[in-house]
């Protein structure tokens, strides 16, 4: 099956996923998916889908999508849109939030009848029988065991009470940011999700599960769990390519005019295809030429990038401690895009790496191989005036000099008389300034 090219109109919004009507470009993963369900519906069980990316590279936009895309009748898909939060308390909880979820899906599903809707709406989840006895939502379980049954069962009466009766083809859960689950191993959930909708399939149950996470959710699993890996099929997404950008860009200015040639490169370069810094110097190009495409868009950079400053880069840094945004800075005045933590201990350790890496100000892209998110906050870190050291910051500087210079290649030094630290951060209150 192939995407037909059709004209669409795209609102920039950088700080929310795009809606399935605006959505541009990933035709790949779109045919991919849209394949897999009509293998699943044939075979009587659809697979389960890992949508894996870094920061802003639109994982959750394209979650939308898929749940549009299984949503049409010809698919008889029922989407559970969840987002994951870092506040569920153990797995319980989270299972408690699926089969709500699933609860709400019903109900407003067109299929149902009346009489169904009614008791999709008296469907009470308090008490799940099983067996001879019975499990309470609000008794103490264990972590896992009483989540995973909570789900099992309740799953399996669905099915039987609603599914089956409305002619409904299946469920998917799709879970954006599953890796905000906190649990002691992350993965854990993948695994668990993997055991729970493997046996729904086997017991021909048509659940699934399409969830959205970091590019090395996988990473840390090792053979003993390599199930849970082969369980996902899994999208990994890079920024867009120069197709994908220029046709954002005709949709964006709503042009096809010769002159957006010239522009698309000029995002092309800018943004280095990244899908949030596209959609967010669209936006203020934009708002300056009052929703045309700009003549000269290089003229307006300078606003931009206060822009870019004020209401994404210093946001990021408003929560970093000193020691890290002194780690920030020196990773930006490095030559090289890569670095490896152990070239800049004792002066860093690799917990300063985790935790930025933790805040995604940093991308880990590979053992012992790290990045800045992005070249535009890279160029943000090294336009940023830095202030003189305090007499006592210059001693620890200096130390720290003298043991890290056998580990730190020249190429990586920061230039002669500058300091490492940053001056306070202040937000802008009224950020969103255009020029006359």
């Amino acid at each position: 099956m192939r995407f037909v090219r059709k004209e669409i109109e795209v609102l920039p919004e950088p700080n929310y996923p795009v809606s399935p009507d605006q959505f541009v470009g990933r035709k790949t993963p779109g045919e991919a998916f849209t394949l897999a369900l009509q293998q699943g519906l044939a075979a009587g069980r659809i697979s389960s889908f890992a949508v894996l990316g870094d920061w802003g590279i639109g994982k959750s936009s394209l979650l939308l999508k898929f749940a549009a895309i299984g949503s049409d009748p010809k698919y008889g898909i029922l989407p559970v849109l969840m987002p994951v939060s870092t506040d569920y308390g153990d797995y319980r909880r989270f299972a408690e939030s699926l089969l709500d979820g699933l609860a709400e899906a019903l109900a407003t599903a067109s299929s149902l009848t009346t009489r169904l809707r009614t008791e999709v709406r008296n469907w009470k989840l308090k008490r799940v029988s099983m067996g001879g006895f019975t499990l309470d939502r609000e008794a103490q379980r264990f972590f896992l065991s009483s989540g995973s049954s909570l789900l099992r069962h309740a799953l399996g009466e669905a099915w039987k009470r609603f599914f089956l009766p409305a002619q409904i083809n299946g469920a998917m859960f799709f879970l954006d940011d599953l890796d905000n689950f906190a649990t002691p191993v992350a993965q854990d959930v993948a695994l668990t999700l993997r055991d729970q909708f493997q046996w729904l399939g086997v017991n021909r149950m048509n659940y699934s599960v399409c969830f959205s996470a970091r590019s090395d959710y996988f990473s840390a699993i090792r053979s003993f769990a390599e199930p849970a890996v082969r369980f996902y099929t899994k999208f990994y997404l890079e920024p867009f390519s120069a197709e994908e950008t220029n046709e954002y860009a005709e949709a964006a200015f709503r042009t096809h005019s010769e002159k957006l040639h010239g522009l698309s490169g000029w995002l092309y370069e800018k943004t280095l295809r990244h899908p949030y810094f596209l959609a967010f110097i669209c936006r203020e190009l934009l708002a300056c030429t009052q929703g045309s495409a700009p003549e000269s868009p290089e003229h307006l950079w300078p606003h931009v990038f206060q822009q870019l400053e004020r209401n994404k880069f210093r946001l990021d840094l408003a929560q970093v401690p000193e020691r890290e945004l002194e780690l920030l800075q020196t990773l930006a005045g490095a030559q090289r895009d890569e670095i490896n933590p152990r070239h800049f201990i004792p002066a860093f350790q690799h917990a300063h790496f985790a935790r930025l890496t933790a805040k995604r100000l940093l991308i880990r892209t590979g053992r012992g191989r790290y990045k800045l998110y992005h070249p535009l906050f890279r160029e943000f870190l090294r336009q940023t005036k830095w202030p003189r050291a305090t007499a006592n910051t210059r001693a620890i500087s200096a130390g720290t000099r003298r043991q890290a210079c056998r580990r730190v290649p020249a190429s990586l030094a920061l230039p002669t008389g500058r300091s490492p630290f940053p001056d306070p951060i202040f937000l802008d209150p009224f950020p969103l300034s255009i020029p006359d």
